[in-house]
């Protein structure tokens, strides 16, 4: 492997071109690392270069990177739809869907093409990686790493070992971490690991209050923003981060607890069933076809 200041990762894959996958594309080149990002969609790897252009341009306008700079961490991001692009990288990190069956069927796809001492990391922000390491040929080198969104905005990393994860491969993995000026927490491998085991359910309870009428959209944002003095109102939040994400995180923490207070709220799974997912499809909680947004219900 190739030298970089942390620890022999010189070449960093990443799986998956959307919202996680192309902000830790962005953070790895402008660390001056050369980066192969793939995804299975030609037209989702010309949107993520275009996001990540645009949030460098953001960072070029408040002093935090150059013009040159910009330019040369755009030209280190390759881009393809196959994976045998990544066989010569030294680390790769699966940033797809939160659904085990996606990352599952990727890991066996990529294993047969990288190299033997190759680290695997998963982006996943609740499914047990002991579990995901065991479906892959190198449990020893596979790992959690849950960046938050946004990658370029938000300083932390949760650090998640499997059973079976090396030493060095956490020392490998913790110093790319510090590498991409990001902060570590390492969390043990239970379901959600650290900030999502203690956040989503939060916001869970947040659609519950909804449900049953406690009080409105509005009224619960501005409460817990004035009240609890958080950036974002719980809602607010959800809509950001995906409500098919929040869904899926609280299925995996009932799952994986047997415990009742995990259940999802029944409101939750409609919003997820009907479509409305938050910003990303232009609805969920809120309506964002019009500014400021408008409450859903």
């Amino acid at each position: 492997m190739a030298e970089s200041g942390s620890r022999g990762i010189g070449r960093v894959g990443v799986i998956g071109a959307g919202q996680m996958g192309n902000g830790i594309a962005h953070v790895a080149a402008a660390a001056g690392l050369p980066v192969v990002l793939v995804d299975v969609n030609a037209a989702a790897l010309d949107k993520a270069r275009a996001t990540v252009a645009k949030n460098m341009d953001r960072q070029v306008a408040k002093g935090g990177l150059t013009a040159a700079e910009k330019d040369a961490a755009l030209a280190r991001i390759e881009t393809g739809t196959g994976m045998q692009r990544l066989a010569d990288c030294d680390i790769v990190i699966e940033a797809a869907t939160e659904r085990e069956e996606v990352k599952l069927s990727i890991f066996r796809d990529v294993c047969s093409v990288l190299k033997k001492e190759a680290i695997l990391a998963s982006n996943t922000s609740s499914i047990p990686i002991t579990r995901l390491a065991a479906a892959t040929d190198r449990p020893d080198r596979f790992i959690g790493m849950h960046f938050m969104n946004p990658v370029p905005v938000m300083k932390l990393v949760e650090v998640i070992r499997g059973i079976a994860t090396s030493e060095e491969t956490f020392e490998a993995v913790a110093s790319l971490a510090w590498k991409l000026g990001k902060i570590t927490a390492v969390a043990q491998d239970y379901p959600a690991f650290i900030v999502n085991r203690i956040l989503v359910p939060m916001i869970n309870e947040a659609v519950q209050t909804l449900q049953e009428g406690v009080g409105d959209i509005r009224s619960i944002d501005a409460a817990m923003k004035l009240g609890a003095n958080h950036p974002m109102g719980p809602l607010e939040l959800a809509d950001f981060i995906g409500l098919d994400t929040c869904l899926a995180i609280m299925r995996v923490l009932h799952e994986g607890m047997g415990d009742s207070k995990y259940r999802p709220s029944p409101l939750l799974v409609k919003y997820v069933e009907a479509g409305w997912l938050g910003r990303k499809t232009g609805r969920g909680f809120y309506d964002y076809s019009q500014e400021p947004p408008a409450p859903t219900r």
